[in-house]
């Protein structure tokens, strides 16, 4: 028997790479959450503002359908208010400068074979790595 965090992973996962696809053949876009959420934010009409709303919207909605048939989101939060919200900063500065987010780059572009997807990756992964080291066994 799998366990219930494996089963939501894989579960999560399958979703994940389903609407990608479903994205990418219905309205031949990239799922990514990063360009998504600016058009809403910017009110981009002339690039599709329904369709960007109506993802938004679904993601949001997933978080609270959860929380009403299964329970409280499964969190445990080791940083303060400030650090999060510097963390926030410097994950959306850094969207900006990569030209997309994680969900852009790490499950559209990796399997588009797009080698600025494959960098764009390997340098999100490696800096992590290297937050996690820091911050876990440097300034701990």
């Amino acid at each position: 028997m799998i366990e219930p965090n494996v089963a939501g992973g894989v579960i999560g996962g399958a979703l994940i790479g389903i609407s990608s696809v479903l994205m990418l053949l219905l309205l031949g876009r990239i799922t990514g959450i990063a360009g998504i959420l600016t058009g809403v934010i910017t009110w981009n009409k002339a690039d599709g503002l329904s369709w960007r709303a109506a993802f938004v919207i679904g993601l949001v909605l997933g978080a609270v359908l959860y929380q009403i048939f299964v329970g409280p989101l499964p969190m445990d939060m080791q940083a303060g208010t400030p650090v999060l919200i510097i963390a926030g900063l410097l994950v959306g500065m850094g969207t900006r400068l990569g030209s997309g987010c994680t969900s852009g780059h790490g499950v559209c572009g990796i399997a588009r074979r797009s080698p600025r997807s494959f960098a764009s990756t390997a340098t999100f992964m490696l800096v992590a790595v290297a937050t996690v080291f820091v911050t876990r066994h440097l300034l701990s």
